[in-house]
């Protein structure tokens, strides 16, 4: 309904009820005003009647009291008269001319209780008031004195008059007058709504007009031009108003779609700009500050832990586990789970094809499909899974669990947000996987793939203060290849560099994911043994030499050879207080197998660095 006519309606509605209160009010006046008038004309009446009486008696012509009566009975008023004696002068007179006695019972109560009693009778022709007043014994001390002619005491009812009026011109009267008030009321509403249409019309249309534009600037329309056939301040009002949206739609028209390219994944689907304006600023504000911290952080697995934070403190995402995929390696590698085991069964970091989400590039929503990935044991919880590629040779998944549909759904809605930080991080993580597949280069030997001398004196530097701590130990191996000089002189260094390839791939063989093997030069090996004990250190450095000598190189057409190498070995801490001092009494033991005999292992003892014999 248009606000005018809503105006309109409450002012009639208002009006009406105004005028009904009046006529009811004048109604209830008028019909008191009425009866009173009737009542006052009875009480006069039965004065006259009273008076007549009286002298009447003193006069000694009571019989003659039938004439007075008619024509008191004859008064247009008067609708009928008649006298009603007690039981005291009926007992003294008689019942007196035309039956005097009473006819009903408000002549018995009135002639018993000696109080007036009235009473109003309607129907649809006719209104009669009913009066009926009593007569008692009184005595003025003038000529008056009831008691000198009747036979009962002062203040005895002697009998009452009863009169009834026809008052229907009354209430003809107040109908009438009812009516003009009413037509005077209709009149008065119409000249109003009249009034209001003219002068308040306008204003109603600034109105919804005002109501249309701001409906529009919700949708993100500020084109809208506002209107009026008013003067003074309602006009100008209009005129800023179109100056304010003219200056909105330059700066907020188009303000989400501008706002949603800094977003790859933005919903910029809200029906309120401003509000998606805002939602996407505060945004843009947290995954800034978000970016600009990691810039600063030197390491992925740091930027990782950034990751679970925001999991963990913006979307309040209690359970979840995030993966980092090795593209070449075809394996996953768990990076942090929240809490518990992973839903995820060990196939999946094995060959991450079987993780369904990293082979489809797609998000993977349990509640879409009954056991949608078949590398998940999901046990009764719902999940969500959202792989994310870094670059050719890296990506994420990140796993999200929940114990009921709602918390899925509630994940579902935030995921596009989410994206939005990992995209934040894309560029931050791939610069540290580089940097890190650049650092690893320098600290690996081109030929070999093993580390290099640089990474030794590196981890040694960083791991000292680490294994005191934690009291670790390790058998610090050198090998070096027997006569290796006469190869590279006689078959050229081109089978040299075969030797020495085979060695690499023998020492990656032979030892496990916490020990480390190193070039350390030419021909030197190193070899560190992570909390070996002396017979498991034993059993590697004869695997190693046997393996080794076991070992055929083509070096010509038809001709071939096998080569020896000498291990020396030193343990830390037992040998030496620091892993340096270790290497160099293994270089001590090495030494000790060259000049012994060669294509043999020995074990450091203390006293090779001062016997000048095995030197």
């Amino acid at each position: 309904m248009q606000t005018k006519s809503k105006i309109l309606l409450i002012v009639t509605a208002m009006l009406l009820v105004l005028g009904l209160a009046t006529i009811i009010n004048v109604a209830l006046n008028f019909r008191d005003y009425s009866i009173k008038s009737a009542v006052d004309k009875a009480h006069m009446t039965a004065n006259v009647v009273k008076d007549g009486l009286t002298a009447h008696m003193v006069n000694g012509v009571m019989d003659g009291r039938a004439y007075f009566l008619d024509q008191i009975s004859n008064n247009e008023d008067v609708k009928s008269l008649w006298l009603v004696r007690s039981k005291n002068v009926i007992k003294q007179y008689g019942k007196g001319l035309n039956n005097e006695v009473s006819r009903d019972e408000i002549d018995d109560f009135v002639l018993e209780n000696g109080i007036i009693r009235q009473e109003i009778t309607e129907n649809s022709s006719e209104t009669t008031l009913r009066v009926t007043i009593p007569y008692k014994a009184t005595t003025d001390g003038g000529n008056t004195n009831c008691l000198t002619c009747h036979d009962v005491k002062r203040g005895d009812t002697l009998g009452a008059v009863s009169m009834e009026f026809d008052i229907s011109d009354m209430r003809t009267a107040g109908m009438f007058t009812i009516m003009k008030i009413l037509g005077i009321n209709l009149l008065f509403i119409v000249v109003v709504l009249i009034l209001i249409n003219k002068y308040v019309a306008p204003y109603t249309k600034l109105f919804a007009n005002l109501q249309d534009g701001v409906t529009k600037a919700y949708s993100g329309d500020f084109t809208h031009k506002f209107i009026t056939a008013t003067a003074g301040e309602a006009k100008q009002l209009v005129e800023e108003m179109n100056t304010l949206f003219g200056k909105m739609q330059e700066t907020f028209g188009n303000i989400k779609y501008d706002l949603a390219t800094f977003i790859p994944s933005g919903d910029v689907s809200s029906n309120d700009p401003l509000q998606e304006a805002k939602s996407i600023i505060g945004e843009l504000s947290d995954i800034y500050k978000f970016k600009k911290t990691i810039e600063l952080d030197i390491s992925k697995e740091i930027v990782y832990s950034r990751i679970v934070d925001i999991l963990h403190n913006k979307y309040n995402i209690k359970h979840f586990a995030l993966y980092e995929v090795h593209s070449a390696k075809s394996t996953r590698n768990l990076i942090y789970i929240s809490e518990g085991e992973s839903i995820c069964s060990e196939i999946a970091d094995k060959n991450s094809a079987n993780c369904r989400a990293h082979r489809t590039k797609s998000d993977v929503i349990s509640t879409e499909f009954p056991d949608l990935c078949k590398s998940c044991n999901s046990n009764g919880v719902d999940y969500i899974c959202i792989p994310f590629s870094i670059n050719q040779d890296a990506a994420l998944v990140l796993s999200i669990t929940g114990h009921s549909k709602e918390e899925i759904n509630k994940v579902n809605c935030q995921m596009s947000s989410i994206k939005n930080y990992l995209e934040a991080a894309k560029p931050v993580i791939e610069s540290r996987i580089l940097m890190d597949k650049l650092r690893d280069t320098s600290l690996r030997d081109g030929m070999t793939g093993l580390y290099n001398r640089r990474f030794l004196e590196e981890f040694i530097d960083q791991v000292m203060s680490q294994t005191k701590r934690e009291d670790e130990t390790y058998s610090v191996m050198m090998l070096d290849v027997d006569f290796f000089k006469m190869v590279n002189d006689t078959y050229g260094h081109d089978v040299g560099d075969k030797v020495i390839v085979e060695i690499g791939k023998l020492l990656k063989e032979s030892i496990r994911e916490s020990d480390l093997a190193i070039r350390y030069g030419g021909e030197e090996f190193v070899v560190m043994l992570h909390n070996a004990d002396d017979d498991g250190t034993m059993k590697i450095a004869q695997k190693i030499h046997e393996d080794f000598a076991r070992l055929v190189f083509d070096v010509a057409v038809g001709e071939t050879m096998q080569k020896t190498m000498s291990i020396g070995i030193a343990k830390f801490p037992n040998d030496g207080d620091t892993i340096w001092k270790c290497i160099k009494f293994a270089d001590t033991a090495l030494y000790v197998a060259k000049t012994t005999g060669r294509n043999k292992i020995v074990t450091y003892e203390p006293g090779m660095s001062d016997d000048e014999n095995v030197r």
